[in-house]
């Protein structure tokens, strides 16, 4: 006969297993968003004053 001590300590690591397998799936599903919109936004990021280019950042055309 299975003892109560036995059964909860069973049901405990049943339940961390399922907290940590729902966790890491979470976060491998976050972790694929992120790589994807990194490879979508893979071009240039405007500057401060609206430029592309990084040479001409606050400077005038002079």
């Amino acid at each position: 006969m299975i003892d109560e001590n036995e059964k909860s300590a069973r049901q405990a690591k049943t339940s961390r297993d399922d907290r940590l397998k729902s966790a890491l799936r979470e976060n491998l599903k976050r972790r694929k968003l992120q790589a994807r919109e990194r490879a979508a936004g893979a071009e240039p990021a405007p500057n401060d004053d609206g430029s592309l280019d990084k040479g001409t950042a606050g400077k005038t055309g002079t």
